[in-house]
Formats: C-alpha cells, sequence, structure tokens
C-alpha cells in the first residue's frame, strides 16, 4: 500500500519528521522562512494531509486544490490562519497543539513583565552605546514588579500559568474571562475576577492571554489604554491584533502609560509606523514558544494529530469533530 502525501510547509526537529517520514511521503520546506503561497498552492494538489504553520493562509482556494485532502494538522495553538468553517464543509478535520506551550508562553511573558518594568531592553541598548560611565543614586531607574497588580485578560491554560507565576513575586491578580472561574479556583490562582474597566483602571500590568476572533480584534484600542495607568505596562503575548497597534504607539509616544512589551504584531512581520523610535516598549520576533523542548513538543502533537487524522481516527486535538460525526 502507497503512504498517504503529506505537505510539511515549516522545518521541524529531525526526529519528529523521521516519524512523519515513516509512515507519510512527505514534501516539505527545509529553511527557516515561510513557504510561499504560490508554491503552497502548487504542492497541495496531490496531497492528502497538510500540517501547516500560523504563517500559512489555509483557507477555502487551498482547499480546494487538493480534492485528496483529508487532515490539517496546524503547528500551533492559535488557528486564526486556518478558515475551519471552510474545512467542516469539505468534511476536513483541522487541529491545533494546545497545551504543550504553556509554560514557555508564560515564561516569556513573565520575561516581558520584567523586561518593560526594569527598561531590560533600553538598558542594554545604553549600555551598548557606552552610555554606562558612572553610577549614581537617580539614574537607570526602573520599576518595581513584586506586589504590584497583575491584570490578566483571558484566564485559560497560558493565563493560570501567568496567575501562578505571580505568587512568587506576591502580585495581586486580577483577571477578565467570558466566565467567571468557580471560587474554589480562583483561592487556588488567588486571582480576583474584574470587569474590564475595573482591570484597566487597577492594574500595574496588564498581560493577554486571549484568541483572536471577531469580538477580540482591537479589543484593547484607544479607548481602553486611556483607561490605564500613566505608569502601567501592557504586555502581548497572544495574538497581535487584539490590540490596536497605532493607538499604542500614539499612548506610548505621548508617554500616557509607562511601557509595553510585544511578542506580536497586528500586521506582523511589519510594525505599526513609530513603534520601532520608542525607547519604552520591549519588542520580540514572536518567540512565545520559542524553545526546543516546547517546539518539539508542538511538532510532535502535530504529527500525532496528522497521522490519526489520516488514518481516520480522531486527533488528539481535533477543532472540528463535528466531522467525524459526519463520517459515520
Amino acid at each position: 500500500m502507497s503512504k498517504p502525501k503529506v505537505l510539511l510547509t515549516g522545518r521541524i526537529p529531525d526526529d519528529v519528521r523521521a516519524v512523519l517520514e515513516k509512515a507519510c511521503a512527505v514534501e516539505d520546506n527545509r529553511e527557516d522562512r515561510p513557504m510561499e503561497r504560490a508554491r503552497v498552492l502548487d504542492l497541495i494538489k496531490d496531497k492528502d494531509g497538510l500540517l501547516s504553520m500560523i504563517t500559512d493562509s489555509v483557507d477555502g482556494e487551498l482547499m480546494d486544490r487538493a480534492p485528496r485532502l483529508r487532515m490539517i494538522a496546524n503547528m500551533a495553538v492559535g488557528y486564526n490562519n486556518i478558515d475551519v468553517k471552510a474545512a467542516t464543509a469539505r468534511g476536513i478535520p483541522v487541529s491545533n497543539t494546545p497545551g504543550v506551550l504553556t509554560d514557555a508562553t508564560a515564561e516569556l511573558a513573565f520575561a516581558l513583565i520584567l523586561a518593560a518594568a526594569r527598561r531590560i531592553a533600553d538598558m542594554d541598548r545604553l549600555t551598548r552605546r557606552g552610555e554606562f560611565r558612572y553610577w549614581a543614586p537617580m539614574l537607570f531607574l526602573g520599576t518595581e514588579v513584586t506586589g504590584k497588580t497583575l491584570g490578566i485578560i483571558g484566564l485559560g491554560r497560558i493565563g493560570k500559568a501567568v496567575a501562578r507565576r505571580a505568587r512568587g513575586f506576591d502580585m495581586r491578580v486580577l483577571y477578565h474571562n467570558r466566565e467567571r472561574m468557580g471560587s474554589a479556583e480562583e483561592r487556588e490562582l488567588q486571582a480576583e475576577y474584574a470587569d474590564l474597566k475595573k482591570l484597566l483602571r487597577e492594574s500595574d500590568f496588564v498581560s493577554l492571554h486571549i484568541p483572536l476572533t471577531g469580538e477580540t480584534k482591537h479589543l484593547i484600542g484607544e479607548n481602553e489604554l486611556a483607561l490605564m495607568k500613566p505608569t502601567a505596562f501592557l504586555i502581548n503575548t497572544s495574538r497581535g491584533p487584539v490590540v490596536d497597534e497605532q493607538a499604542l504607539v500614539n499612548v506610548l509616544r505621548e508617554r500616557k502609560i509607562g511601557g509595553a512589551g510585544l511578542d506580536v504584531y497586528e500586521n506582523e512581520p511589519a510594525l505599526a509606523p513609530g513603534l520601532t523610535e520608542l525607547d519604552n516598549v520591549t519588542l520580540l520576533p514572536h518567540i512565545g514558544s520559542g524553545t526546543l523542548e516546547t517546539r518539539t513538543r508542538m511538532a510532535s502533537l502535530a504529527v500525532e494529530n496528522l497521522l490519526a487524522g489520516l488514518r481516520g481516527d480522531a486527533p488528539p486535538s481535533i477543532l472540528n469533530p463535528e466531522v467525524l460525526k459526519n463520517r459515520r
């Protein structure tokens, strides 16, 4: 029996790729850059499976180019790059990689909190320029994190992991969710529910951990930023478009908030005009899950999902399980 044909659009660890190659005929991208759209559309034509990256737009056009396509495995927890409705209409299961990147992303969110508060990136640049010539009591001052109020918007797996880390800094934790947690879990996390306005007004650090949907796009815009303390910091490790990036540039430029730490951007990889000129923002290149351990786990789960779907089994983290019911 011939192996199913699979398109892998990004480079993954060799040992994980070997697992995929045992079961499938793999055509892939061996470079550390996104596969061009035209090439994806060309190569997908005879494929049974697709292991996609967040940089791929997996839409109806792509699916219609692949009459044999019967599984889409996205190597990311977010899946706003995939038209899941279109896949469901065509009977194609779609999966993501939740859970395995929780700790890495929570660590990075806290790294950005600390970097923004203590001006790590700005002080690094200053030191490299030779501007550290002496110590003085009022030079190079940041702000402490310990004992401050952390507002978490979106208390899912990653948000909860951030809340747990906040305990080590004796922080008061406010959270805002679509649904409030039970009192037992609030006690365990030492987290207090707040509506969005209260959270923005009272927090010293606001950390975003929400998916990108029609409801969350520009959730943080000019009006929301205006509610924040002039000393507060905005941290975004979720998805860029949940923040109106140009509005953020404006408030940072006018010093209306203390600063920001960003790992994601509204029109990634492009940055809003003026963002790179500011010294009160820490900018990272979307590395929330960027550890060798986590990317290996993500790739492994994506392969596991893909192979299960190709066998006709339920992938471990399927996003549209209704397509399996329709197959029966």
